[in-house]
């Protein structure tokens, strides 16, 4: 078995190593970006894939992932949990549409409510202990979800049709535009900025870079917000216009 994820900050690589860890101690998970990835999906027959939903939607990194490696999906089984700070619909759905189309066997899917990523945004932040208990949740939701699997009953959450239009008529018929193309709207404060280079070491995209001591953003943006939460001064911006709280998923753990 082999566990894999796209995760901004570590909510959906926790979650995967969480399920990983009471389903098949032997297994291990690795980021859509590992230099290794073809090969690792390659030599496995059944995939964990977890992954942060945005706006309803899959992310445009993730998107452009199965794409490039359709070949590969053929005849796995695939498991899929989708990682949201609000609401999707049908997050496990969409993903798994989308592998399907590519005659991967979908077995399942599961929804985990968990801490939001989106640190310049004061409407969508939550109490610390908010977040806790949401993780705590998410970690016994996983437990269950695993009992049920090893019992042939994998659970189904997101996967059809009712799911389907709660996700597209909820949020992603609306902000479709969002997640369609990378973003060029990375914002940068140079007063701020320190150039230590841990964005532009973190970026999945390789989107930042470090010229003339200061960071710079390109044009290819996934929106994963690792940047946002990691910059140590602050420094970064997406959605909004200042950082509100940084938030990766071991100040909750």
């Amino acid at each position: 078995m082999l566990g894999i994820y796209f995760s901004g900050t570590g909510n959906s690589r926790y979650a995967v190593e969480t399920f990983l860890g009471q389903y098949d101690e032997a297994a291990k998970a690795f980021a859509i970006e590992d230099e290794n990835i073809a090969s690792h999906i390659k030599n496995n027959k059944e995939i964990i894939l977890s992954y942060s939903v945005q706006f309803s939607n899959i992310p445009k990194m993730l998107k452009d992932f199965v794409d490039r490696y359709q070949q590969l999906w053929r005849g796995k089984k695939i498991f899929v949990i989708a990682t949201m700070g609000l609401f999707s619909g049908d997050g496990a759905g969409i993903l798994a549409r989308r592998l399907h189309k590519y005659e991967a066997q979908i077995i399942g899917g599961l929804h985990l409510k968990m801490p939001d990523s989106i640190a310049d945004e004061k409407a969508l932040k939550r109490p610390m202990e908010k977040n806790v208990k949401l993780v705590k949740a998410a970690e016994k939701k996983i437990t269950n979800a695993v009992l049920d699997m090893k019992n042939g009953r994998p659970p189904q959450e997101g996967i059809g049709l009712l799911y389907h239009l709660a996700g597209l008529f909820g949020q992603r018929l609306y902000f479709y535009h969002k997640t369609k193309q990378y973003t060029d709207k990375v914002k940068i404060d140079t007063r701020k900025c320190a150039a230590c280079g841990k964005c532009a070491e973190l970026c999945p995209m390789k989107n930042l870079t470090i010229q003339n001591n200061i960071a710079k953003a390109g044009n290819r943006c996934t929106m994963c917000y690792r940047c946002v939460n990691i910059c140590p001064k602050q420094a970064i911006t997406l959605l909004g216009k200042r950082v509100v709280e940084q938030g990766m998923i071991e100040k909750y753990l």
